[in-house]
């Protein structure tokens, strides 16, 4: 975008205020609201002194917290919830205003696009964003009193209406038993029409309270994160709109199906999809796309921590919620941590590889670039996937996993993170030493803090012991 095209932008929309936004290390997407009068060539070439970096996880200490805010002029969008005020996403700037900051996730994925280059390709991605929408949550955490509430009007848990969904009884399930259709429809209206955001689809998904799925374009790594970003604060506000709350967390109810976010990657080299072969009998695709897949599996210990980064995540990590826990790949099969989509046979355009561990509490630029890069490394180290595996993992006896070598992802984020620790090289090309060490060390501070509470299902099971 030109100068000159922003800025009539801003008199076109009598623009008052912008919503300067960013995401940080633990993906919490934040924004300070400037003055459009502010918004001069200045604060586009220098980028805007505006950034306390000591109070944003992963970014400064105190004593070095100065940060600058640089906009990116192509992200700048009209905001459909606020009078005369527009968003637009920035990137953080260290040592005055002259450098890019490393624990800047828009960063990472940035320099992974770099390093992808430098091997002759690009990148395609996109992700299916799962939620719930439910009427209200509530919860406490005291010394003497904790719990929580989880009121939806859609589940029939425990009593059932007309039109309420059971357990798992939700997927593609039409109005009126699909209560949330409208709600999903207006986010998707809105980030098209406002953020220039192509929506693919959006359904009703498994869990029976309301559970949703948007899906996108696929585009490279940042513009994928950046709309990721965006899909999420326009689902939180369009929500509120109805009185209802969205979650994104992982696993909101024990039983029913939690909340995954599949990142779906392709390669491509001169016009040219590199995942794709014609010749390939079984899935339609390269060698290029086994070694990716091969890089996928061998670092999928290490990635959990990246993609599942919460102590929620491994509650969602179970068998028989169509989550997968075994690193082995397939053709259409969801019980698998990678599947090659096999809708149809010889489609160049549509060839990718799915990647089905993540789920939408993880920071996205970070997990993308993170999967990305093991992918990468597989190729640049020609690492065998080993034979596909076509039947429901799940399933299979103890003694079958041990005879074909079947690994499973880490049960907890600590083993996670033990994992990440002991491989991470190949994230080096973007993520910095210090970058991963201060991920851990913050990673492993929530996992403490979490810990040191006691839940109720404690007191249930053992207050009479």
């Amino acid at each position: 975008m030109e100068i000159e095209e922003w800025k009539n932008i801003i008199e076109d929309n009598k623009l008052k205020w912008i919503n300067l936004q960013l995401t940080d290390l633990l993906g919490i997407f934040r924004q300070v609201v400037i003055s459009s009068k502010m918004f001069d060539e200045d604060a586009i070439n220098l980028g805007i002194g505006k950034l306390d970096g000591s109070s944003v996880y992963g970014f400064k200490e105190i004593y070095e917290s100065d940060l600058t805010l640089r906009p990116v002029l192509d992200t700048l969008r009209t905001n459909p919830f606020e009078i005369n005020t527009a968003d637009i996403i920035t990137e953080v700037f260290d040592t005055f205003g002259t450098k890019r900051l490393e624990t800047d996730p828009r960063y990472v994925a940035q320099k992974t696009i770099a390093y992808t280059s430098s091997f002759g390709y690009n990148s395609l991605t996109a992700a299916e964003l799962e939620f719930y929408i439910f009427d209200e949550i509530r919860s406490w955490l005291r010394p003497l009193f904790s719990g929580f509430e989880i009121k939806s009007g859609s589940a029939g848990y425990d009593e059932k209406t007309n039109h309420s969904l059971t357990i798992k009884g939700g997927y593609y399930v039409p109005p009126p038993f699909d209560e949330s259709i409208k709600i999903r429809s207006e986010i998707s209206d809105l980030l098209q029409d406002f953020y220039k955001i192509t929506i693919e689809s959006h359904h009703h998904e498994v869990g029976g309270a309301g559970q949703g799925e948007i899906n996108m374009q696929a585009l490279d790594p940042v513009s994928t994160s950046d709309n990721i970003q965006r899909i999420k604060y326009v689902s939180r506000f369009v929500a509120h709109k109805y009185g209802k709350i969205i979650t994104f967390m992982p696993k909101p109810i024990s039983d029913d199906a939690g909340n995954g976010m599949h990142v779906h990657v392709s390669l491509w080299n001169n016009g040219k999809n590199a995942f794709y072969d014609i010749n390939d009998d079984y899935a339609g695709i390269s060698q290029e796309a086994r070694y990716f897949i091969g890089g996928l599996l061998s670092h999928g210990k290490a990635l959990s921590a990246i993609v599942s980064p919460t102590v929620n995540s491994y509650k969602r990590l179970l068998p028989h919620y169509e989550a997968p826990i075994f690193l082995t790949w397939s053709k259409g099969n969801r019980s698998a941590a990678v599947r090659i989509p096999s809708y149809h046979k010889n489609y160049e355009r549509r060839k990718r590889i799915e990647y089905r561990p993540p789920d939408p509490s993880c920071n996205p630029y970070l997990a993308i670039s993170a999967i990305i890069l093991a992918g990468i490394d597989g190729i640049v180290k020609k690492i065998d996937p080993g034979d596909p595996i076509d039947e429901n993992i799940y399933k299979m006896a103890e003694s079958k996993l041990r005879e074909l070598k079947i690994e499973r992802l880490p049960s907890s984020l600590d083993k996670a993170l033990d994992e990440l620790l002991n491989d991470n090289e190949f994230l080096r090309p973007a993520f910095s030493q210090s970058l991963i060490e201060l991920y851990i060390e913050l990673k492993r501070k929530e996992i403490e803090k979490i810990n040191r509470t006691i839940s109720p299902a404690e007191f249930y099971y053992y207050a009479n012991i």
